[in-house]
């Protein structure tokens, strides 16, 4: 499986969560990293939607914007390309990046559990507290 991170989150998120999930045979990428976007780092949200898509792996991504589920193309798009996406609750915000990372590898068994049992799409809430469960959003 691999991840994406997408712009609205800090590129170290995921090199955070690429070196304790590597040795599970699984990888994350920030945008940035990602060959192949249409427009590089600057993709739309359609466009890298549409590229994960396309892709034969298993693709699942990282948001720090919930806006993605209010703009009906966008939510389209994530039906469409039958992903499992995970949305940070708004407390991140104000939550320092070492903490971040930490809950977000705090919340992996879980996040890769919801995967696994889940068919795609999904979409998912991350909490800021690590004995929350994840949320399940409507997509």
């Amino acid at each position: 499986m691999k991840i994406l991170f997408d712009n609205c989150t800090a590129p170290v998120m995921a090199s955070t969560l690429d070196g304790f999930i590597g040795s599970f045979g699984h990888r994350a990428f920030h945008m940035k990293d990602v060959p192949g976007f249409p427009n590089g780092r600057h993709s739309s949200d359609l466009e890298w939607i549409d590229y994960l898509r396309a892709q034969s792996e298993i693709w699942v991504f990282v948001s720090d914007d919930g806006r993605i589920l209010k703009n009906r193309a966008e939510r389209a798009a994530l039906r469409g390309a039958k992903l499992h996406g995970f949305v940070l609750a708004a407390a991140y915000e104000r939550t320092p990046l070492h903490q971040v990372a930490a809950t977000i590898v705090w919340k992996w068994p879980e996040i890769e559990r919801v995967t696994e049992l889940i068919a795609p799409p999904s979409m998912h809430e991350i909490p800021i507290g690590k004995s929350v469960k994840l949320r399940s959003l409507p997509l």
